[in-house]
């Protein structure tokens, strides 16, 4: 995917708006009238830490690796300085405007799907993420607005906002992608403390209802009360019985 930019012409960050998980049906965009004063990404990975009682060191064992985060601090200004990307000699003298339309494109639930929208986040040919990605797939998972001018009659002239987005992969494209990384289809791992079926099951699949089928496979009766350091075998999805 590639933002095209004219040549001298100044990115602006853009938000396009799907409403499915596998963008395809695109309804609106919404830029951002000012460049952002600055954002961050947050990429973390957990492991797990646990040690046995008086050791000095520990094995840390991975566990998962969380979903992208990216927070982005931009402003929304309605003093007239500001001119309308799709109206060539107009400014934007409205933030409550302006606002509205972003938590109805980003925030608000969508009444044909009972969620809010899905969201691409675009800045020239910028990559967001690690894979090299033109194009950041998110959604928006918190939102904080400061008023921060107003006018004489409490109209609020301009709003800074701080919105994180975490990054979304709907879950086949997600499933074939990390079966490609990978060339054993079949996860093993190790039970500790702490551990049971549905969350183990939970870290390999995202989805802890696949408990069930992991049991029988294993060839646990009973499944409640795992052994800690038992190897447990989660084979691909399309090999279960679901």
């Amino acid at each position: 995917m590639v933002n095209s930019v004219k040549t001298g012409e100044l990115a602006k960050v853009k938000l396009e708006v799907y409403e499915d998980d596998r963008y395809q049906k695109k309804i609106g965009d919404f830029n951002l009238p000012i460049n952002p004063e600055q954002f961050s990404q947050q990429f973390q990975i957990e492991y797990n830490r646990s040690q046995a009682q008086g050791s000095q060191h520990n094995n840390p064992e991975y566990k998962f690796t969380r979903p992208q985060e990216l927070k982005l601090d931009f402003t929304l200004d309605g003093t007239g300085v500001v001119p309308e990307k799709q109206n060539s000699g107009k400014f934007h003298r409205d933030v409550a405007g302006q606002l509205q339309k972003f938590f109805r494109l980003t925030y608000t639930m969508n009444p044909e799907t009972h969620k809010p929208n899905f969201l691409r986040l675009l800045w020239g040919n910028f990559s967001f993420g690690y894979d090299g990605k033109n194009g950041f797939d998110c959604l928006l998972t918190n939102l904080q607005v400061n008023y921060t001018l107003f006018a004489s009659d409490g109209k609020p002239l301009r709003a800074k906002l701080s919105a994180t987005f975490t990054s979304y992969v709907e879950q086949t494209l997600r499933l074939r992608e990390e079966n490609k990384k990978s060339p054993d289809l079949t996860h093993q791992r190790k039970v500790t403390a702490g551990d049971t079926l549905p969350l183990m099951t939970y870290r390999i699949y995202d989805d802890p209802s696949y408990y069930l089928q992991v049991a029988k496979v294993n060839g646990l009766v009973n499944f409640r009360r795992l052994k800690t350091n038992t190897d447990l075998r989660f084979p691909p999805l399309e090999k279960t019985e679901i």
